[in-house]
């Protein structure tokens, strides 16, 4: 899989996301700033009926593009280079299961490169821009699963709330063991919800080394 000319490369953020998150058969899926497609092909591997991936940096899109090509899941993965708030206002489709990883830089915490910043600032997409697109192209029982840090999770929250969206279950990802979590998977509904269900999974022992519990989790898609 390529990912050298995508503004967002491979990490652990979309793979811990695109594991945990549950898909069904028949989820027509949309992937917000897929970067080098990395989400809809964990997604595809898990089983989906197809997955449409959108993306504002032409060079990121066009390398999605050609990953979906060469994968077995060719015929169901589609790369569009859009604007997701253009995108949310013209496609006229709607999503059983909507995904992002998305900006998480505020103020003058802009990375220095300016593709990356497209890719990881907040100035580009909004959390208030990102909750409405997905709003209006989301099923009435669809799903919504991001990964943002810990911090940016609590103010994203409070801005989802005012939109009408409710937190149906979320993962607390520890770094290293003993320390406190640093980045949330959450899966958001519009239908409202008791109660959320709460994990917290480690990915390091206090060596670095990996845990039992990451090695398991994500066997099905690691070579080694």
């Amino acid at each position: 899989m390529f990912h050298h000319r995508s503004t967002m490369k491979i990490g652990t953020d979309a793979i811990l996301l695109s594991r945990w998150v549950e898909v069904n058969a028949d989820d027509e899926v949309l992937d917000i700033g897929t970067g080098c497609g990395l989400i809809p092909l964990m997604l595809s591997q898990k089983g989906i009926k197809n997955a449409d991936a959108v993306e504002i940096d032409g060079d990121s899109c066009e390398e999605a593009a050609q990953n979906f090509r060469n994968s077995a899941w060719n015929s169901r993965l589609f790369a569009i280079h859009a604007d997701i708030k253009s995108y949310s206002e013209t496609c006229g489709k709607k999503y059983d299961l909507i995904v992002s990883n998305p900006p998480f830089f505020f103020g003058d915490n802009v990375p220095q490169k300016a593709k990356k910043g497209l890719a990881r600032h907040t100035n580009t997409l909004s959390y208030n821009d990102l909750l409405s697109s997905v709003k209006r192209m989301l099923k009435p029982n669809g799903r919504f699963a991001l990964v943002l840090p810990a911090l940016e999770a609590r103010t994203f929250l409070k801005e989802a709330e005012n939109q009408g969206f409710y937190l149906k279950k979320e993962m607390k990802i520890v770094p290293i063991e003993g320390k406190e979590p640093n980045r949330i998977n959450m899966q958001l509904v519009v239908n409202q919800v008791d109660r959320a269900e709460s994990e917290t999974f480690v990915l390091r022992y206090a060596d670095h080394s990996f845990t039992k519990e990451y090695k398991d989790f994500l066997k099905d898609f690691y070579l080694d």
